[in-house]
């Protein structure tokens, strides 16, 4: 008789980044040719579960235990082999720079795979045996690049499923912020100053050499010089580190242009290469951290708690993060809602602008059944569906489920 046994994949592999991960491979490749065993695969997530690793096996030739002790030696197995890094760093802030240092840390012996985003996550795969964690770390700190935070590894349930359980579909295994400031010698507004510092230099330097004409020419070459050095110091160590890779990229070409051009004793235009080329920079990290101070500011408004009502009929005020799937939070009027669920009570007006942009608020209304609405969330009327970050408007009562 054929039984099926569930487990949820963060508990089985913890501090996994997604079910896409090489591991899951690894996991069911190791899982498959056990006697007793006829199908190991994934069950990509569901709302607000995880995804599960689904095992098929002979409850004659194999029990519940057994496999359980499988599962779990498996995982074992493989997490002392394969390490996980999942942080949050300092010192990334454009597309260029995360790919320098995804290149340069891919490199290193021992890691198998790195993606660094410029948002600043960074996400490593690592075999134990030829690095370390310290090492790894070491070698970002190297980079201008440190750690903030580590995202911790989630816990759930493990459950089996009874043989007499209805058959599923067989699906196949298919990213707290804060704003991460450029490292300089003059802080945050490093590259800001530096870019002005450019710009102040060559304008002397420019009127020096076409306005007065008596003034040695030494003075406006060193100006000129001043500029190199303020508009280049970035972009320098970009280079560098690109060099390094065997990679020529924008930045390298940007150095070659501006030595070329003071070589020919065109120091001007060097200088406003170089200028031009850093004020890009420096306006392109603006721009981002304008856009991560938005989000962050839009995190912010989400409600911290939720006011829940019992089966008893009593109301609780509980934290957003203690919420259970299927509980009946009340929002009342002008609040935020608090979680994602659908109307069972009530109708009203929804802002929901922080979601979906649109300017004026939308209406909301009960679903005719709760119980249906719970069994199929995916087929709910967006008129009754209500999600988190919204604001509740009118003075009707509405509760969300």
């Amino acid at each position: 008789m054929t039984t099926r046994a569930q487990y949820d994949i963060p508990l089985v592999l913890p501090g996994l980044p997604d079910v896409a991960d090489a591991c899951v491979e690894r996991l069911v490749a190791l899982l498959k040719p056990r006697a007793g065993v006829t199908e190991v695969h994934v069950l990509p997530a569901v709302d607000a579960a995880p995804a599960k690793l689904c095992i098929h096996y002979d409850h004659d030739a194999l029990s519940f235990a057994t496999i359980r002790s499988e599962v779990h030696a498996a995982g074992a197995e493989i997490a002392q082999q394969f390490g996980h890094l999942l942080w949050q760093v300092d010192g990334v802030v454009h597309a260029r720079r995360a790919r320098t240092i995804e290149g340069r840390v891919g490199r290193l012996p021992g890691v198998l795979e790195a993606v660094v985003n410029p948002a600043g996550a960074v996400r490593v795969e690592f075999e134990r045996a030829k690095i370390t964690e310290s090492q790894i770390e070491k070698a970002l700190a190297e980079m201008g690049v440190a750690p903030s935070e580590q995202a911790a590894a989630p816990t759930q349930e493990v459950r089996e499923l009874p043989a007499e359980a209805p058959p599923h579909e067989c699906a196949k295994p298919a990213e707290a912020e804060r704003e991460h400031e450029h490292e300089g010698p003059l802080g945050a507004n490093s590259e800001l100053i530096f870019v002005l510092a450019c710009g102040v230099f060559l304008a002397t330097g420019f009127a020096i050499e076409k306005l007065w004409q008596s003034v040695p020419a030494w003075l406006a070459l060193g100006c000129y010089v001043g500029a190199y050095g303020f508009g280049g110091f970035f972009t320098v160590r970009e280079a560098i580190d690109n060099l390094r890779l065997k990679r020529f990229e924008i930045d390298t070409l940007m150095l070659v242009a501006a030595a070329g051009a003071a070589a020919l004793g065109a120091w001007a235009e060097g200088a406003l290469l170089l200028l031009l080329f850093s004020l890009g920079h420096a306006l392109e990290h603006f721009a981002m951290g304008r856009a991560k101070r938005a989000i962050e500011a839009l995190a912010d408004l989400a409600p911290r708690t939720a006011l829940v009502r019992r089966l008893d009929g009593s109301t609780v005020e509980v934290g957003v993060e203690d919420l259970a799937v299927g509980e009946i939070v009340i929002v009342k009027p002008d609040q935020r809602i608090a979680a994602d669920g659908f109307v069972i009570k009530g109708a009203s007006a929804v802002n929901q602008a922080p979601v979906t942009g649109e300017s004026i608020p939308v209406d909301k209304r009960a679903v005719d059944d709760p119980a249906q609405a719970r069994a199929n969330p995916d087929r709910l009327d967006a008129a009754s569906r209500a999600l988190s970050d919204q604001t509740h408007h009118l003075a009707y009562g509405e509760q969300v489920g």
